[in-house]
C-alpha cells in the first residue's frame, strides 16, 4: 500500500464527486452561460458573506489577479518572507503587477498588525507606495499555523486606517476555520479579496475562486481574461467544487486528527531534531543530520511505502488528506517509528 503524504493536491475525486460532475449542466462560462460555474460563484461568495466570485483554473492565478486588481505598477505588497505569493508563483508580483513586496519575518508566517502599520512607506517619492497586504491562511511554510478572525481583523483595521487593500491567499481556509471554529461569514467583512482552492483538502480535481465585490470580480474577469484563464463549458469541474463545499468541509477533522497523530510519533523519536506544532493537517519537521540527512529519510520512507515531501534545504513535510484513512496514518506512524 503507498500512502501518499506529499501534499493536499494528489487527492482524486471521490465516486459522489464524480457523479456530480458527469450530470452537472453546463454552458459557456466565458459568456457568463454555464449555469453549474454561476451556481458555485453565488454559493462561495454566499459562505463567506462576500458579494461576488470568479471561478479559475487555479489558486495562483486568484492571487495574482487580486494583486494586480490591487495595485498599480511601482506599488509595494506587504506579506511574509515565506509567502506562496512570493516563494511558489514564478515571480507573478513583478512580471503580472510590476509590483515589488516588503518581505516580513514573522511567529511561523503570522503578520501582528503593528508589524505591519510598521512598514508601511511613508509618502516619500524615494519609495514605492504601500497598496496591499497579504496573508496566507493557514500558513504552509508555517506547518499549517492560522489567522483567527480576531486577529484577520485587527490587521483589517491597520489597513482601512492606511488605506490599503487586503488579500488573504485562503487555499486552505477552512482548515482554519475547523480548527478555530470561526465562521466564514465572517470573513467578508475584513477582506478586500479572498482565494479559495478547492483541489487541496476539499479533494476537487481543478479550481479555485475569487471572491470580492462585484465591481472587483468584474475587473478580475477581464484580467483572467488576459491571463488565459477563461474556460469554456466549465460546469464539470464546478459541479466538482460544489460537491466539496457541500460534502468535505466537515471532514477536515480527520485530516487534522490523522496529523496529530503523526506529530505525536514524531515528537517521541530520537532522530527528529525539531517539529513545528502540528495545528491543521501539515507536519513539518527536521531530522538530526548526524541520524539521517533529509533526503535519506524521505527516501527511506518512500521504500516502506510512505511519500512525503523534502521541504527547504532541511525539512520534510507530510500532509493528511482524504485519500488518507486511518490505516495509511497507521503505516505512516510505523514507518517513521522505524527510522533509526
Amino acid at each position: 500500500m503507498i500512502t501518499d503524504l506529499r501534499s493536499d493536491t494528489v487527492t482524486r475525486p471521490t465516486p459522489g464527486m464524480l457523479e456530480a460532475m458527469f450530470h452537472a449542466p453546463v454552458g459557456d462560462d466565458v459568456l457568463g452561460e454555464d449555469p453549474t460555474v454561476n451556481a458555485l460563484q453565488e454559493k462561495a461568495a454566499a459562505m463567506f458573506g462576500m458579494e461576488a466570485a470568479l471561478f479559475c483554473p487555479s489558486g495562483t492565478m486568484c492571487n495574482q489577479i487580486a494583486i494586480r486588481i490591487s495595485t498599480q505598477p511601482q506599488d509595494e505588497v506587504i506579506c511574509h518572507e515565506d509567502s506562496h505569493i512570493y516563494l511558489f508563483e514564478g515571480g507573478g508580483v513583478a512580471a503580472h503587477s510590476l509590483a515589488s513586496v516588503r518581505l516580513l519575518p514573522g511567529d511561523r508566517m503570522r503578520l501582528s498588525p503593528g508589524q505591519i502599520e510598521e512598514n508601511i512607506n511613508a509618502d516619500n517619492i524615494h519609495f514605492p507606495v504601500t497598496s496591499l497586504v497579504s496573508l496566507e491562511n493557514t500558513c504552509n511554510k508555517g506547518g499549517g499555523s492560522y489567522y483567527t478572525l480576531e486577529e484577520v481583523a485587527a490587521i483589517s483595521a491597520v489597513c482601512r486606517r492606511h488605506g490599503l487593500r487586503l488579500h488573504m491567499d485562503g487555499a486552505r481556509i477552512f482548515n482554519a476555520l475547523i480548527a478555530t471554529g470561526d465562521k466564514a461569514a465572517e470573513y467578508g467583512q475584513y477582506l478586500d479579496t479572498l482565494s479559495v482552492c478547492l483541489s487541496k483538502g476539499l479533494g476537487a480535481p481543478v479550481g479555485s475562486l475569487l471572491l470580492g465585490t462585484r465591481a472587483d470580480i468584474r475587473k478580475a474577469m477581464r484580467v483572467r481574461k488576459m491571463f488565459g484563464g477563461g474556460m469554456r463549458q466549465a460546469g464539470y469541474l464546478a459541479a466538482a467544487g460544489i460537491y466539496a463545499l457541500d460534502h468535505h468541509i466537515a471532514r477536515l477533522e480527520d485530516d487534522h486528527r490523522g496529523a496529530a497523530r503523526l506529530g505525536e510519533t514524531l515528537s517521541r523519536l530520537p532522530w527528529v531534531a525539531e517539529l513545528l506544532p502540528v495545528e491543521t493537517n501539515i507536519v513539518v519537521f527536521r531530522p538530526d543530520t548526524t541520524v539521517i540527512t533529509r533526503d535519506g529519510a524521505v527516501a527511506a520512507l518512500k521504500t516502506k511505502g510512505v511519500l512525503v515531501s523534502s521541504f527547504g534545504r532541511e525539512w520534510i513535510r507530510l500532509v493528511t488528506h482524504l485519500d488518507v484513512d486511518d490505516a495509511g496514518i497507521t503505516q505512516a506512524a510505523a514507518a517513521l517509528a522505524g527510522i533509526k
